[in-house]
């Protein structure tokens, strides 16, 4: 019987980006959240002599067998990197149906990953401890292992090293699609020029005018300060990656703890205590790609100020997602989450009517049955 699972999307709540590191990655910090939107991907398994992996999808942007280039796909890499660890050999058809932008900065290539192998595990009734499936997801992508979480998820090192914020209620989220292609290769090189340019701004005056406040390695400490002060005050408890949530017995990532806030904590923080994702959002965070990403498309900048509005009704927050190209926008009522979708899309651009999706829902309905 084949095993459908619904893979979800995510965004990013401000990014930012470090200098590159020795190994030629850059260092981030991120707060990611998954979103109702989603794939679905249908998975096929039985034990077999061998191991052949047939990728089929409805889309032909996506890598599949039918392309010659199926080995590309992260779904294929990962169900056959799961299968090396498992050590077994298996007959494994994959159908992606793709209802999620190609390479829109929704994670949506991630995401089907990590749903290939829970559909794998499910079809063949065998499992790799948590740890090892943290492990694996970040040989995978950097984005990867976030979707073994879900909800609201830190991201840093390359983005790979994920930690559970606390859970929160669904906020109305819109998000725009414009049909504008971005290359995060290209992305990553321009904020590399002006990382470069600033660090040789420095060293020209001789050490003694620091980098200005704005730049990554300064605005890396200012989120982490602030990431730090809002999870000290509501008691998730976390180890590296999630490791010490995962790997305890009977207990599923969906189980991991929602983040109660204690009454005292309620009277100090007022209403942001009530959804610690507003908490977030309200310490100022930014995604450093769109400083290079609307200079080369000044339309996508156009597209944000239609998400945020002008009137009472304004986005709480609005931002590119990942490199982009899409952008969402998180608002206090459906009523004004259905006003910026009305005015991205009398703009021309294609905008979803969607919500966050928190870590338990997240789990609870992964699997469609």
């Amino acid at each position: 019987m084949p095993t459908r699972v619904r893979s979800y999307s995510k965004i990013n709540l401000g990014l930012v980006v470090g200098p590159a590191r020795a190994d030629g990655f850059h260092a981030l910090t991120t707060i990611y959240q998954t979103l109702h939107l989603h794939d679905f991907v249908t998975v096929t398994a039985r034990l077999s002599a061998k191991t052949t992996i047939l990728l089929t999808a409805n889309h032909r942007g996506v890598p599949r067998s039918e392309a010659g280039n199926a080995e590309r796909n992260t779904a294929w890499k990962m169900v056959h990197k799961l299968l090396e660890r498992l050590n077994i050999t298996a007959a494994v058809e994959i159908f992606i149906d793709k209802r999620l932008p190609v390479q829109g900065g929704m994670g949506a290539g991630s995401a089907n990953a990590v749903a290939a192998m829970l559909g794998l595990e499910r079809e063949l009734g065998v499992a790799l401890p948590g740890p090892d499936r943290l492990e694996l997801a970040a040989e995978v992508g950097s984005d990867v292992p976030l979707f073994l979480l879900g909800g609201t998820v830190l991201g840093v090192g390359r983005g790979e090293e994920v930690y559970p914020l606390p859970d929160s209620p669904g906020l109305a989220c819109v998000v725009a699609l414009p049909e504008v292609g971005v290359s995060t290769a290209l992305a990553f090189q321009q904020l590399d020029v002006r990382w470069n340019a600033r660090r040789d701004e420095s060293a020209r005056a001789g050490g003694s005018v620091a980098l200005t406040s704005t730049a990554p390695v300064d605005k890396l400490k200012e989120l982490s300060r602030a990431l730090a002060a809002v999870w000290s005050t509501t008691g998730v408890e976390s180890g590296p990656s999630g490791i010490a949530l995962m790997d305890r017995p009977g207990l599923i990532p969906g189980d991991l703890p929602s983040g109660e806030v204690s009454a005292m904590q309620r009277d100090v923080r007022g209403d942001l205590a009530e959804n610690p994702l507003l908490a977030l959002v309200r310490t100022g965070i930014e995604n450093d790609f769109e400083e290079v990403v609307f200079s080369q498309h000044p339309s996508l900048r156009s597209t944000k100020r239609d998400l945020m509005g002008s009137s009472s009704g304004s986005a709480l927050y609005a931002a590119l997602s990942g490199s982009g190209s899409a952008l969402f926008g998180l608002y206090e009522s459906q009523a004004d989450a259905c006003a910026a979708q009305h005015r991205v899309q009398q703009s021309g651009t294609r905008a979803i009517l969607t919500e966050t999706l928190s870590r338990r829902d997240y789990w609870h309905t992964m699997f469609a049955e």
